[in-house]
Formats: C-alpha cells, sequence, structure tokens
C-alpha cells in the first residue's frame, strides 16, 4: 500500500515580511496601550471610592506643553449611594491640593500615602442624594508612569496625557474603576494662544486672555476616567466629513505641521468609519466627532471622539476607530474582561483587510495572528486575579489582543456570518450594556440568544482556559469517499479537548478541489466524507480559521509511500524554490496555488523555480510525479 503523508508544518517555524509587519504594529499598539510603568502593577482599583457614583466633571486646567507643571481645579458633582461622612478620590501624591470648597464653604481633606484625597463632610451626605465639590490643585505631575508627558517635535513642544489603565490620578482627581462612568463632562484648557488645544467632545469656544487662550470642550455621553484626556502644541488641523446623513459629523484631525503627508493618510479614515457603520451601526458618538491627535508615543489610544496616535498607519487608524464601538461605547466591566476591548479593535482591523484587502490579505493576517499565538504553548483570552496586576499581561498582543481577536473570528467560523454580526447589533444596542459596562458573559449571552447554540463549552476552552488543539488527522481515500480519523493533543493541559469544527480540503488528481467541515468533538471521532474525485492529497485549515498548531494530516491510498519523503527549501523562498525528490522520482510538473485554490504558476519537469513574481504569503505546489502526486506548502517572502 503506498502512503501519502502530508505534513502541516509546525506554525511557528513560518516566518514572512507579511507576519512581521501585522505584529510590529500591533505590539506599538499594544505597548502603547499598556504605558508599563512599573508603578502601575501594583495598583487596583480603590475600594474607598466605591460609595458614590460620579455624575458629571468639569476640568478647569492651566498647562503649559513647554513645561512639566499642571494648575487647575475639577468640579465634580455625584450621588451618594450610601450615607457618607467623607468622600474619597484617587490623586497622586505629587499633586498638591490647596483647596476643596462644597456649597461654597470649605472642607478639611487629607492627602494619604496610598494616592488618595480624603475629604471630610461636616455633615453626613444622605444616600440617594447629589453633592458637588470643587477641588483645587497643582503640581508636577509624574512622569514614570508616562501618563502626563511634556516633550518635544521638531523644536515645538508637546503635552499629551494617556491615562490607560490607571494613570488618570496622575494628573487629575478622579475615580478611577471600571465600574462607574461620568454622564457628561466639560474640559476648560487654558494655554499659551500660540498652541492649539485638544480634548474629548466638541470644542465650544476659544477665549483669548493676555498671553493665554482658553479652550472648550463638552463631552455629552458617559466615559470613564481613563478615557478622559487632554493634548497641547502647534497642531495643524485638518478636516473631514463622515456618516450618512441625517448622521453625518465632523472629523478633526490634529497633527504635527512638520507632517505633511498626514491629511492623506487620514483620508482612510472615512472609508473605514463607513464600513463598520455599514457593519455595526452608526459611529456611537455621531452627534459630537471623531478625530486624531497626534503624539509622540507608538501605537494610539482610544480616548473618546479623538484618537491620540503615534503614526497613522492604516491598521492603526482601524484599530482605534473599532474601539468607539468595543471599548468606547461598550467598556470592559472589568480589567479581567479587556479582550472585549483590544480582541474586538484587533478583529475589526483584520477585517478591513479582508474588506478592502481581499481575501488573500485576509488569509495572510489570520495566519500571522495564529504565528503569534502558538508561539508559546498556554495563556487565556481572560485574566486571573493576579494577571490584574500586571500591565504586561493586561495588554498582552499575543494574548488580549491577537488570541482575542481569533477567538473572535472562531464564533463568527462557528456561527456564520449572519448570526455573528447581528448578535453583536443586538449586543450593541442592549439599553443595559450601551455607553456603559459588559463583561464576559454579556457578549456570550447575545451570541447564544442569536444563534441558538449553547456556547459554554466554546467559552470555557477558548476564553477562560488556556492553549490550543495540535492535530493529527489521518485520511483514507478510495473511488469517491475519504474516510477521516482526528485525533487531538493539547498545549496546555488546562483544556481536555478542544471541540471544533475542523475544515478540510481534498484535492483530486486533475487538481480539483473539495471542502469539507467536521464537527469534531471527541478524540478518535470517524467520518465518512462522499467526495466527487478519488482525493490524492488533504490538507487542513487552509484558510486559517482555528488557531491550532504542528498539524499532521496522513492520506492513505494505494501507492504514495516515497513521496512523504519530498521536500521543499528554502522555506520561505523569496527568489528560488527548490524540491528534493527520492532517487528514481521524477517529475512531470509543478503547478502553484495561491491561498484560494487559484492557479498562479505551472511548470514542466524542472525541480527548480523562480518564485520572485508570486505574492507574499503563503502558497500551495502540486507535484505531479512518476510514483503519484504530492502537495507541500511554502511561504514566499
Amino acid at each position: 500500500m503506498k502512503n501519502f503523508t502530508f505534513l502541516l508544518f509546525s506554525l511557528i517555524s513560518f516566518t514572512g515580511a507579511f507576519a512581521q509587519s501585522y505584529n510590529e504594529e500591533l505590539q506599538q499598539i499594544s505597548e502603547a496601550e499598556m504605558k508599563s510603568a512599573v508603578a502601575l502593577r501594583s495598583f487596583r482599583a480603590n475600594v474607598n471610592t466605591g460609595n458614590y457614583d460620579v455624575v458629571y466633571h468639569k476640568l478647569d486646567l492651566t498647562v503649559n506643553p513647554a513645561v512639566q507643571f499642571i494648575s487647575g481645579s475639577v468640579t465634580t458633582t455625584f450621588v451618594a449611594n450610601e450615607d457618607m461622612s467623607s468622600i474619597t478620590f484617587d490623586l497622586s501624591n505629587d499633586l498638591t491640593v490647596s483647596s476643596v470648597t462644597k456649597n461654597g464653604s470649605s472642607l478639611s481633606f487629607t492627602q494619604n500615602s496610598n494616592d488618595e484625597l480624603v475629604i471630610a463632610f461636616p455633615t453626613p451626605q444622605l444616600g440617594g442624594t447629589t453633592g458637588t465639590v470643587i477641588i483645587t490643585y497643582s503640581g508636577v505631575p509624574p512622569s514614570d508612569q508616562e501618563s502626563f508627558v511634556t516633550d518635544e517635535h521638531n523644536g515645538s513642544p508637546v503635552l499629551w496625557t494617556l491615562s490607560q489603565p490607571y494613570g488618570a490620578k496622575d494628573w487629575w482627581p478622579c475615580k478611577q474603576d471600571l465600574i462607574d462612568k461620568v454622564e457628561s463632562i466639560d474640559v476648560y484648557i487654558t494655554a499659551p494662544s500660540a498652541y492649539v488645544s485638544v480634548s474629548n467632545g466638541l470644542e465650544q469656544s476659544q477665549v483669548v486672555n493676555g498671553a493665554n487662550k482658553t479652550t472648550h470642550f463638552h463631552h455629552g455621553y458617559p466615559i470613564p476616567a481613563y478615557l478622559i484626556a487632554i493634548a497641547v502644541s502647534n497642531y495643524a488641523v485638518f478636516n473631514q466629513t463622515a456618516g450618512t446623513a441625517p448622521n453625518t459629523f465632523p472629523i478633526v484631525n490634529y497633527y504635527y505641521p512638520e507632517n505633511t503627508s498626514v491629511p492623506s493618510q487620514v483620508a482612510v479614515t472615512v472609508p473605514i468609519m463607513d464600513f463598520y457603520e455599514q457593519t455595526f451601526e452608526t459611529y456611537p458618538f455621531h452627534l459630537e466627532k471623531y478625530g486624531h491627535a497626534q503624539c509622540g508615543f507608538g501605537g494610539g489610544m482610544e480616548h473618546t471622539t479623538v484618537s491620540f496616535m503615534g503614526s497613522f498607519g492604516r491598521q492603526l487608524i482601524a484599530h482605534e476607530l473599532g474601539h468607539h464601538w468595543f471599548g468606547d461605547k461598550i467598556t470592559c466591566g472589568s480589567w479581567k474582561d479587556i479582550w472585549l476591548n483590544e480582541g474586538s479593535a484587533t478583529y475589526m482591523a483584520g477585517m478591513v483587510i479582508q474588506h478592502m484587502d481581499g481575501e488573500s490579505a485576509f488569509i495572510n493576517w489570520k495566519f500571522s495572528t495564529i504565528l503569534n499565538i502558538t508561539s508559546q504553548p498556554g495563556g487565556s483570552v481572560y485574566l486571573t486575579d493576579t494577571d490584574t496586576l500586571s500591565v504586561d499581561r493586561i495588554f498582552s498582543n499575543r494574548l488580549t489582543y491577537n488570541k482575542g481577536a481569533m477567538v473572535l473570528h472562531m464564533l463568527r467560523y462557528k456561527l456564520g456570518d449572519a448570526n455573528y454580526f447581528q448578535a453583536l447589533r443586538n449586543y450593541l444596542a442592549d439599553a443595559d450594556l450601551a455607553y456603559a459596562y459588559a463583561k464576559t458573559p454579556d457578549l456570550q449571552a447575545h451570541l447564544e440568544a442569536q444563534s441558538g447554540v449553547d456556547l459554554d463549552e466554546f467559552f470555557s476552552d477558548w476564553v477562560y482556559n488556556q492553549g490550543y488543539p495540535i492535530y493529527d488527522i489521518a485520511v483514507s481515500s478510495s473511488s469517491n469517499q475519504a474516510f477521516v480519523t482526528v485525533n487531538q493533543t493539547q498545549s496546555h493541559p488546562s483544556v481536555s479537548y478542544f471541540e471544533m469544527p475542523v475544515p478540510i480540503t481534498f484535492i483530486g488528481p486533475q487538481s480539483q478541489v473539495y471542502d469539507v467541515v467536521l464537527d469534531n468533538t471527541f478524540n478518535g471521532q470517524q467520518y465518512t466524507v462522499p467526495l466527487p474525485f478519488t482525493a490524492v492529497s488533504a490538507v487542513y485549515n487552509t484558510q486559517w480559521d482555528i488557531i491550532s498548531a504542528s498539524t499532521n494530516i496522513t492520506l492513505s491510498t494505494n501507492s504514495f509511500n516515497r513521496l512523504s519523503a519530498v521536500k521543499l527549501y528554502p522555506n520561505p523562498a523569496s527568489e528560488t524554490l527548490s524540491a528534493d525528490l527520492p532517487e528514481g522520482i521524477t517529475l512531470e510538473k509543478a503547478i502553484f496555488y495561491n491561498t484560494l485554490g487559484q492557479k498562479v504558476l505551472e511548470t514542466g519537469s524542472e525541480t527548480s523555480w523562480n518564485v520572485s513574481q508570486l505574492a507574499t504569503g503563503m502558497h500551495f505546489i502540486t507535484l505531479v510525479t512518476s510514483e503519484g502526486n504530492v502537495q507541500l506548502k511554502f511561504v514566499k517572502e
């Protein structure tokens, strides 16, 4: 009996320019969003701020982008959840409070070593009642956490803030948690009049007073403390219009004037916005604006209505804009659920590749994403209590971003586009979640309600536990049918078995292609698959829809035992690709296919080929030999 063996090369052995590009940009995004300062890793949301809900903030701030200093006042209106004899705010000890008033009367207060401002009330604030305090303060915001930064670009000063996850307290007194969104804010920024100021929401006015200018922004949507931001520099401004009437709105781009290419780079924002609105819903903040503000860090940060950007690549624009649905409108309800923010935005940027560049590019994106995920055997999408103490772990690009994105893709693959996207639209429209917070079970509930599919097993395996499957698939082919046995091991012991749809592509003697998806729920499961031809080879997961690694797929027919020794080199290849055939086997022809199954090249009996003209990414090659056909994979760099 001849035996043909196709080894699906270990994912971690694949490299390529496309994989490096995607993951380098994603690493920049995650690094900007995590701001991995050591001091942040031991911080947790303050239990002492849980006895009130913030209704409104007015931030009246005076800054100079040339000086690391802030002064001003913050007015906070709150509702007491219980009788309160005092109120606590998060505020760095590097900042000094000079006064606190309530209803025009001065209140006593203390600042302690836990970065807390504790304000005493002369008479208790009764539960269910509303109060307002005004805190006046000043000081040098700490620079080690990079939450408030002054820097230069091309000799001009620039100031920006970046508070995610725990840095808002470094520059203003706030309630810093993932429980309480502020219903509305007003931000007044007083700075030297030569500069342009930026914040959330719509600009209301600019008032010049001598050498200074005060710019007023109002944001009327609920917002968490970490998404409130300011920036000041000698920005140039480029305006666009997006949306569909009557829901049109401005896109305001603030950029360094020396970067003259920015207007052409951000032009793609409008078609990306159109795609997201068509796929999900109207831009959630369409009554105000969207925009970008250039800053000096790598990557970006999705501050509501104005993403702060270190650069203006298409994928970064797509990621930060995507957050305005998943992260800003609906915010993860704990840092354990951060994948709801970051996995969603990462997958939306992947969908932009599919929408704008086509299926082959999207397959390459999935391939590179899986490559990164499977570079280590463990790690879950959902965080443990211990994980939330590590900013590096919260913003792990391998787990929170990449694995989170591919988990969403696998849900789409499992449920189908119609159910998947309708479930997300229902999730975004849920009155209990919209402009509020969601946790992982909320997403699962909407996916189940729309599809009718029980997803407990899926979420247990792919979200709460660790690792991925490694398949060993045996295929026996005879006339017009195949017998398939699927075996699986797991990269991490937390999952006993990944119950997944297993995609297999059968190749016929005339290079015909036939795709099947097997519902695999246990080890050693067997299937009989009717085929329109007698298969000469079989390939697993050609579209890279499933996270897995190091998969073997073996096809037995009547006479292919020596073909298992055929090798391609070098792999990856940039210019020349060659085949090494066992002695006595002659090559009759070679046929090259892209990941969509389209023939891109056919040659004769030569065993070396110039592949420099092929597109970057994965390809299949069928070698027609004197002892049968063999199909192998290679990556074109």
